[in-house]
């Protein structure tokens, strides 16, 4: 069985400061390569900046720098926030690395061998913000100005000499490609709306500019420069030093296991992309996956609306592993979503503090108190024992699979479930009342805490940080948090110490309160 595991986020355009939008990709990125990680895999998770292109030109003239200084400064702050959200990111790329350039050039130089790119002129709309190129029926007029129907962003007319490449011959080519692998494209909606554009008809893709100098030069030809996508959809491969396919990084994790992209990039990903990896003859990604966008109240954020919400002042107030939490639960995977204080706040004082917090003190107290300490030696399971512990063991494979399948609401619900079938256990249970019964008190003090690190365990993807401090109850380390050892519910050394923590989650004071 292939235990490699290959996701990379889209890599983000920095003419502009990381909003919500950015860090919503990166830590859905995160939560699947810590799971894989933990589930045994070797994992390659990839981020970075794409860093070339009219947008980055202007925004450096404007700002009287050369590009790539104003590069360097942005990406920076990519780098920081990476930092700040705790990202497992084994790579970082920027398409103005060397290592970049030469992946770009040779696959440049590939596509030329095998005649997929011709010299011609372009005549038609391009939207500087988007980096795309729209046809007459993808454009509409608003008070004047022509955009984009889809973005919105504004568009101008571009009539140069343009090298081209034959996108038309590749429109079979695809379709046969979807019908054979269904999951290509995720979700459902998502691929309904790429194959009805390719079966539209493609016409073939302008793939070079002369109009502006800030790019990756075309080889044998440096008055035109590589067109920013077909440079930008190559850090995939160029984050694993393509063009040497011996490379073992290369031989080991491509194709990518997992494109995770914003709906708005669908497009390059799952038409573009893969026609040009099909002309080069290099495999194609497993899977594309088109995640929504978070909202600012009902739009998406952009720079112009002046609308960001700003991951490191949600982090500030409220802490990083409750935004991880929030976005991953409250955020319906595929879809759209919002920011709500509130309905952070109550996932804060309800999920984390009451449920998994306070869980964890009351029986790591309790067990403190009335077993000197330690995981219980003398016990005796009964059904209703059994029954929570074996929730885990007889749920793990589908839970793999919904991970596999990007069914995120599914994993966080089953342990919000558990949470909350856990405290009501331990309340039922009254250990409490069962001193005169010490089997049976030490019986429900291990059931309970075996279950708290499972939990801590499936939590950790989520909320890395916190269920790391839940877990030194058991003296257990990062390296130690192996998901096969779930469907072993005899995992807890009994007599072994256990240790107090302190409260892992304060509760927010509501104004109301």
């Amino acid at each position: 069985m292939d235990k490699n595991f290959y996701i990379t986020t889209p890599i983000y355009y920095p003419s502009a400061k990381p909003h919500m939008g950015h860090a919503y990709s990166s830590i859905i990125a995160d939560f699947f390569a810590r799971f894989k990680k933990i589930d045994g895999y070797d994992v390659f998770f990839l981020t970075g900046t794409d860093e070339h292109g009219l947008k980055i030109q202007r925004a450096a003239e404007k700002k009287g720098v050369e590009p790539l200084e104003f590069c360097d400064e942005i990406s920076q702050t990519f780098k920081d926030l990476s930092k700040v959200l705790n990202l497992t990111n084994t790579d970082f790329i920027r398409t103005t690395e060397k290592r970049h350039k030469i992946s770009v050039q040779n696959l440049w130089d590939q596509l030329k061998k095998n005649e997929d790119i011709y010299l011609s002129k372009y005549s038609g709309w391009y939207s500087i913000s988007d980096e795309a190129f729209y046809s007459e029926d993808e454009i509409e007029e608003i008070e004047g100005n022509k955009r984009s129907i889809s973005s919105k962003s504004s568009v101008e007319w571009v009539d140069e000499e343009s090298f081209f490449f034959k996108l038309s011959k590749w429109e079979k080519p695809l379709l046969n490609f979807y019908d054979e692998n269904p999951n290509f494209i995720l979700p459902e909606s998502r691929k309904n709306e790429v194959i009805s554009f390719v079966k539209n008809g493609l016409k073939d893709l302008s793939v070079s500019r002369k109009s502006f100098s800030w790019g990756i030069k075309v080889p044998g030809n440096e008055d035109h420069v590589i067109y920013v996508w077909l440079d930008a959809l190559t850090n995939y491969i160029s984050a694993l030093n393509y063009p040497d396919k011996k490379d073992n990084l290369f031989k080991k994790f491509w194709p990518a296991s997992i494109h995770l992209i914003g709906k708005d990039i669908l497009r390059f990903h799952a038409v573009y992309w893969p026609a040009f990896l099909m002309a080069a003859k290099i495999p194609l990604p497993k899977k594309v996956y088109g995640h929504g966008w978070i909202l600012s109240g009902e739009e998406k954020m952009s720079k112009s609306k002046g609308n960001i919400l700003d991951p490191l002042e949600i982090i500030k107030i409220y802490g990083l592993d409750p935004l991880r939490y929030y976005l991953i639960k409250e955020v319906s995977f595929g879809n759209d979503g919002n920011i709500s204080k509130e309905r952070l706040e109550d996932c804060i004082n309800s999920d984390l503090a009451n449920n998994y917090g306070n869980l964890c003190q009351r029986v790591t107290t309790f067990a403190i108190k009335n077993c000197n300490g330690k995981i219980p030696n003398e016990i005796d399971f009964s059904e209703v024992d059994l029954k929570l512990l074996n929730k885990f063991k007889s749920n793990l494979e589908n839970l793999r699979y919904k991970i596999d399948n990007q069914d995120i609401n599914y994993y966080i619900n089953f342990i919000v479930e558990c949470l909350f079938e856990t405290n009501k256990y331990f309340n039922d249970q009254e250990p409490w009342k069962k001193k005169d019964q010490k089997i049976r008190l030490n019986t429900i003090v291990y059931t309970t805490l075996e279950v708290v690190r499972k939990i801590s365990f499936m939590l950790f993807p989520i909320i890395p940080h916190s269920a790391l401090k839940a877990l030194k109850i058991f003296n257990i380390n990062e390296e130690e948090i192996i998901f096969s050892t779930i469907e072993n519910h005899e995992y807890l050394k009994r007599g072994s110490s256990i240790n107090s923590i302190d409260i892992l989650f304060k509760k927010i004071e509501k104004e109301n309160d």
